[in-house]
């Protein structure tokens, strides 16, 4: 993996492995365990309220969900991840009421570019033609 060329507030530059923390802090601790206040210390400030405006609703729908994280490669200032995602249809999701369906490992593909030390720029790819099959919709 290369050096992140971004540079954090300070002068410092970001490392591979602290952009990979910042994905992976951010799939466990927001997506997952749903814990807007550590989005400030994960994404640049312009980020964090469009940021927890996608992620909030997407917990209400699906508040069970688990992302596994497969792939993480750093290349420059530019993140690339690879999820599998899986949650329970339990709220209203896309202008469908729940249907308490599961989905299973819908692939997610997401690039970040990295400024000042935190993601920005976030750009996603989810297979939801799967997700709408597997919940029956």
């Amino acid at each position: 993996m290369a050096s992140i060329s971004g540079n954090s507030d300070d002068g410092r530059r970001a490392r591979p492995n602290d952009v990979e923390s910042l994905v992976r802090r951010l799939v466990v601790e927001v997506m997952v365990g749903g814990d807007f206040d550590a989005l400030p210390e994960l994404v640049t400030p312009e980020e964090v309220e469009p940021m927890r405006r996608w992620i909030e609703p997407f917990r209400v729908s699906f508040p069970d969900i688990h992302m596994e994280i497969v792939t993480v490669v750093v290349e420059g200032d530019t993140v690339a991840a690879y999820f599998r995602c899986s949650g329970t249809h339990f709220g209203p999701w896309r202008g469908h009421e729940p249907t308490g369906a599961r989905f299973e490992n819908v692939d997610e593909l997401y690039f970040f570019r990295v400024t000042g030390g935190r993601l920005h720029d976030m750009v996603s790819v989810e297979d939801n033609q799967s997700r709408l099959f597997q919940l029956g919709l």
